[in-house]
């Protein structure tokens, strides 16, 4: 079955989640946290080079006090729990984001968790937080701006390929494929340079309940699309992985 080599996903529906369940709105980020590791473990089985995850975005600010305190906790307590077992099994992890601001103590575990895993190449495992498609633009446009001001770069030496290398993924390849979790059908400010291409996906699926059978059928879906580029059926674009995998004996368990 065809993979994609770069899955993104908005794990949305959390909240939800725990209303149904007359649950206070943590209790989904918590038991989201099962489907994170899950989702892990898949693209780990599955030889999937890169995985982008969409965990508080630039608008998650008008949240609640007591949710944002939250999400925050869970972030660091994860990194601080997770950053060896994420080191053991191979995987390079990359916070992407707009960092300013945040604590000196999450700052420290960022810091600890990439050094350690910097090296690692069989899963490039990047965590959106306080992202937004536009700061990530707007970052790349003010970086060449300065270039231009200092005389180091003119206009026209702006390619896309330099364009994009100021952006936040700078490093991965595009994502192949987006899957949004909970029935909504847009894309909330992601990625908005990087999905030219990408393939979208939607489920009904609340991101607490999306596990592996949920992951397999999304591949599935994604397995029987035509990726052409531009181009005809016949002539489908077809981008080498710069690194090589071996099918690893463990996965993350929680």
């Amino acid at each position: 079955m065809k993979s994609p080599r770069h899955v993104a996903i908005i794990m949305d529906g959390n909240g939800r989640w725990a209303k149904r369940r007359l649950l206070p709105r943590v209790a989904g980020h918590q038991q989201g946290l099962e489907s994170v590791r899950a989702t892990i473990t898949a693209c780990l089985k599955k030889n999937i080079p890169y995985l982008t995850l969409f965990t508080f975005s630039s608008e998650n600010w008008r949240r609640s006090k007591t949710e944002i305190d939250f999400l925050f906790g869970i972030f660091l307590r994860s990194l601080r729990s997770e950053m060896h077992k994420l080191h053991e099994h191979g995987i390079q992890l990359k916070i992407v984001g707009n960092l300013q601001g945040f604590s000196v103590d999450l700052m420290a575990a960022i810091q600890e968790a990439e050094a350690l895993t910097q090296e690692n190449t069989k899963l490039r495992l990047n965590i959106a937080f306080n992202y937004g498609g536009r700061w990530d633009i707007l970052e790349a446009v003010r970086s060449v701006g300065q270039q231009i001001a200092a005389g180091e770069l003119l206009v026209n030496e702006i390619t896309e390929t330099l364009f994009q290398d100021r952006l936040s993924l700078s490093g991965c390849p595009d994502p192949d494929f987006l899957i949004r979790t909970s029935g909504e059908y847009r894309i909330s400010n992601f990625l908005l340079w990087q999905f030219a291409y990408t393939e979208l996906y939607f489920t009904e699926t609340y991101w607490p309940d999306f596990r592996e059978a949920a992951f397999e059928e999304a591949l599935l879906a994604y397995s029987k699309r035509q990726r052409r580029f531009g181009s005809s059926e016949d002539a489908a674009v077809i981008e080498p992985s710069p690194f090589s995998f071996e099918s690893p004996e463990q996965v993350i368990h929680a």
